[in-house]
């Protein structure tokens, strides 16, 4: 017999080596090279070269199409990151942190489903079935008619989903332990996880059963195993969270059939994930508004609007290098608006350390948060309170002009439903009124709907928020000096 040839393979990213070496010379990352059986003796035969190409029929870009139909959880929150709910033979790929709640939600999700009338198959990889079911005890699922399996093998679990009725959901509870024969390496090498993942692929658009695949994180938080799987699915969800908050956040990272922009909100109680409808109360919970360095920012997450707050700590230092120390937020952006601040504005930060935090345990992608931040920071460095009843957006550029930002009137909508009185934001393209108006267009929208729901403090540049700070600190500087 043949000896088989040997390859070294990225276990991060997939990358080929020769030989094996402690350095990846892809993706940088060290010692994740391992030994695996070379690609090519895997395949199956009928896979390897010697049969004729058959022709396929070629159809024109144009003609009808129909929107996808999707099946609906009926978790409102997971429907709304999956664009409405799942596509009959679409493959999604949700990675968390261990202990996030990733199985408590699929297990949430399956007996929803199997509620509504739907065959629903939960496959573990890494627990037994009496375990599973312990958890749907707890939560309090345990008559839902989910059915559930305990198997690694890929093989084995699609010949079984093959027979009888037609899936509406397969839930593979892990791809990193699933194996397949073709392949002679240990599950959850790269070679073993890609090639499972394309079986159950195959399994999802032949028979119209839609998968999902739960997938661990590397301790960089990306998902462990060949980034290839992630090009192969059609959704990639992210769950975050941190286990300082019983709240949970999933992303679409990915999403060929919907947005990649929408988040949905949970809480971690003891009987589960509970959906959480308005994410803002939930942000600004406990908050301190009587402590300067303090900002609220009206955000965006796709097309529903977050308020959160924004928590500056600005103090003198004795070290040579100050420290800028970041939590949910870009730091290169923090670095962009400390400049602006002391080229544009004179405000000198050069021997301060700056701490910033999103409160919340919230992370913040979308440069409208300049002005909160910007607002926050000062109001630190001044002492000064910023007004407990206002909202802050808009970016920031390098010239120190406070730019527009869109959903403008969706931003202020939220705050005012919040009971907050007055926003600090530039003034939106358009003109006054009519600002955002296009917004509306195609929609039915009122002219009512479309006027500023609260009042507006219009900036042009960064300038304009410092004076305004400057000058609330010297008015609270000559109050405590009149009280005294």
């Amino acid at each position: 017999m043949a000896k088989r040839a040997a390859s070294f393979i990225c276990q991060i990213c997939g990358a080929v080596h020769s030989r094996w070496q402690g350095r990846c010379d892809s993706c940088g990352a060290w010692n994740s090279i391992a030994e695996e059986t070379a690609a090519s003796d895997t395949l199956p035969a009928n896979l390897r070269g010697g049969r004729k190409g058959r022709l396929i029929a070629l159809e024109s870009l144009s003609g009808t199409s129909e929107d996808a139909p999707r099946v609906r959880v009926g978790i409102s929150e997971l429907d709304r990151v999956a664009g409405g709910g799942l596509v009959p033979g679409s493959v999604l790929l949700i990675g968390g942190d261990p202990g996030i709640g990733k199985s408590t939600l699929l297990i949430q999700a399956s007996a929803a489903l199997a509620n509504a009338g739907h065959r629903i198959i939960y496959v573990s990889g890494e627990e037994a079935v009496a375990q599973v079911r312990l958890r749907a005890e707890r939560l309090g699922l345990a008559g839902s008619s989910v059915e559930l399996a305990a198997e690694t093998n890929v093989e084995d679990i699609v010949a079984t989903l093959s027979e009888g009725k037609r899936p509406a959901l397969v839930v593979i509870d892990s791809i990193q332990t699933m194996w397949t024969d073709t392949v002679e390496s240990a599950p959850g090498t790269v070679t073993q996880v890609r090639s499972s993942a394309q079986i159950l692929i195959r399994y999802a658009k032949r028979a119209g059963a839609a998968v999902i695949l739960v997938g661990h994180v590397t301790k960089d938080g990306q998902i462990a195993g060949p980034r290839v799987v992630e090009h192969m699915v059609d959704a990639v969800l992210s769950f975050e969270g941190d286990g300082a908050h019983h709240f949970r956040i999933l992303r679409a990272q990915k999403n060929r059939f919907g947005p990649t922009d929408e988040i949905g909100v949970f809480e971690m109680t003891g009987l589960g994930l509970r959906e959480v409808a308005n994410p803002s109360e939930l942000f600004l919970s406990n908050r301190d508004s009587g402590a300067p360095g303090t900002a609220v920012y009206a955000g965006m997450e796709g097309t529903r609007p977050v308020l959160v707050e924004i928590q500056a700590l600005v103090v003198p230092t004795s070290l040579g290098t100050p420290r800028r120390a970041v939590v949910g937020w870009d730091p290169s952006r923090l670095s962009m608006v400390l400049a602006v601040l002391e080229a544009r504005c004179g405000i000198k930060l050069g021997a301060h350390d700056v701490h910033l935090n999103v409160a919340g345990g919230f992370r913040i992608s979308e440069p409208a948060a300049d002005l909160a931040v910007a607002a926050a920071l000062v109001s630190s460095l001044s002492g000064a309170v910023l007004p407990a009843d206002s909202v802050y957006f808009g970016e920031v550029s390098l010239t120190g002009a406070v730019r527009a930002v869109p959903h403008s009137v969706a931003r202020l909508k939220e705050a005012a439903k919040l009971g907050f009185n007055r926003a600090v934001a530039p003034e939106a393209k358009g003109s006054g009124k009519n600002a955002d108006k296009g917004a509306g267009k195609g929609n039915g929208a009122s002219k009512e709907t479309q006027e500023p729901p609260l009042a507006i403090d219009t900036v042009t540049s960064l300038g304009d928020i410092v004076a305004n700070i400057a000058a609330r600190g010297r008015r609270s500087a000559s109050r405590e000096r009149q009280e005294g």
